[in-house]
């Protein structure tokens, strides 16, 4: 009997831990440059679900040439739009509150970039934004509006 009511209260706990462990985010979103091998990748991630920060990394991909994931400054628990401009050739501006960053997929590299002006370089070409409460990248319209 003993055993039997040890086998509920484990239950029970872990019943009980279920909306407290929901509460985090382990997210990964991507803009398709050019099909899955060809992308830039936004992941977000919150270790536990009383942080009031999550830790985010960009990945620059372009398969199967590289990949590599960058951390970059750490966004609050709701996520501040993203926008991501073209800026040359396998290159792209991101722009997210007060920061830019840049991210070569030639190269594989992501990088902060102090923009001065702070005028995009290129077109819009979409924004990583939260959608029916997820993170999801949502493409510019092609008439550039």
């Amino acid at each position: 009997m003993v055993g039997r009511i040890s086998g509920i209260r484990r239950i029970v706990l872990a019943l009980a831990l279920l909306p407290v462990l929901s509460a985090c985010e382990n997210t990964a979103t991507a803009y398709m440059v050019e099909g899955s091998q060809h992308a830039l990748v936004l992941v977000r991630e919150q270790k536990f679900f009383w942080d009031d920060e999550l830790k985010q990394s960009l990945i620059a991909s372009r398969l199967p040439h590289c990949q590599k994931r960058v951390s970059i400054h750490s966004s609050s628990t709701t996520l501040v739009e993203m926008r991501v401009y073209e800026a040359g050739d396998r290159l792209w501006a991101l722009h997210q509150g007060n920061r830019w960053y840049l991210a070569s997929t030639e190269q594989c590299r992501v990088q902060d970039w102090d923009n001065a002006t702070g005028q995009p370089p290129g077109r819009l070409v979409g924004s990583f934004v939260l959608k029916e409460g997820a993170p999801t990248f949502v493409a510019a319209p092609a008439d550039g509006g």
